[in-house]
C-alpha cells in the first residue's frame, strides 16, 4: 500500500505582528494573502511556481503583511556586504556556506533543533525551483531537512492569474520521495506564476549527467 502524506488540520499557532502598510499595498496591486497560522514552532515552507523577480517582492510584502519570521537561504557572500548584509539578515536570511563539511542540510537541521530546544520559532522558506528560469525539476535540500528534522511541510503558492498567495496546506511527510512529491504536484501545478511557461514540473531534479 503506497502512503501519503498525512494533511495536517491544525490547531494553528498565531503569526507575530502584522503589517498593515504590507498589506495595503498588496491589496493596491489587487493581491490577497490565505495564511491563518502554522502547525508547529518548527517547520519548512516550500514557495512554488518561482518565475520572476516580482516572487521576491509579493513574498516579502506578504510575510510582512502576515508577520511571519521565516528563514531563507542566501549565498553567504551577501551577508559580508556591510548594509545589504544587515537588511538581508533582517528579513530572515540564513547564511550558506557552501565550505561547511556538514553541508547545507545538516548545518540548517541542526540550527532548526536548536532552535527547537530554546523554544523559539524557526521555519524556513524555499523556492525547489532554485532559479526563475526552467529546469528539469526541484532541487531536494528544503525537503530533506524536513525529512530528517521531522517537521511538517506547508505548500505555499503565488497564484498570479488569481493575484493570491496561499499558505493553508500543511502536510507530514512519508520519506517516500516519489509519495510525497506526488502529493505536492497535486496541489500546487495547477497554479499559474508570473511566467507560467518557466514553472519547473515538480519531481526531484534529476542529477546531471
Amino acid at each position: 500500500m503506497i502512503q501519503t502524506p498525512a494533511v495536517l488540520a491544525g490547531p494553528l499557532h498565531p503569526h507575530g505582528r502584522q503589517s498593515r502598510l504590507a498589506r495595503g499595498l498588496l491589496r493596491m496591486f489587487g493581491w490577497t494573502v490565505d495564511a491563518p497560522g502554522l502547525p508547529a514552532e518548527q517547520g519548512v515552507i516550500l514557495v512554488y511556481p518561482h518565475t520572476s523577480n516580482w516572487d521576491f517582492v509579493v513574498g516579502v510584502l506578504a510575510k510582512w503583511t502576515l508577520g511571519l519570521q521565516l528563514r531563507f537561504w542566501g549565498k553567504d557572500s551577501l551577508f559580508k556586504v556591510p548594509l545589504l548584509g544587515r537588511w538581508v539578515r533582517w528579513i530572515g536570511g540564513v547564511a550558506v556556506d557552501r565550505s561547511s563539511h556538514h553541508g547545507i542540510v545538516n548545518d540548517t537541521v541542526r540550527q532548526m533543533q536548536a532552535a527547537a530546544a530554546r523554544g523559539e520559532r524557526f521555519w524556513l522558506a524555499v523556492a525547489p525551483e532554485g532559479t526563475r528560469s526552467l529546469t528539469s525539476g526541484w532541487r531536494t535540500g528544503a525537503y530533506q531537512v524536513a525529512v530528517q528534522a521531522g517537521v511538517p511541510v506547508g505548500l505555499c503558492y503565488f497564484d498570479f492569474r488569481q493575484r493570491v498567495v496561499s499558505l493553508t496546506r500543511f502536510v507530514k511527510l512519508t520519506g517516500d520521495v516519489q509519495a510525497d512529491f506526488a502529493a505536492f504536484a497535486a496541489y500546487l501545478g495547477p497554479r499559474a506564476g508570473k511566467r507560467p511557461e518557466l514553472a519547473s514540473p515538480i519531481q526531484p531534479m534529476r542529477p546531471r549527467s
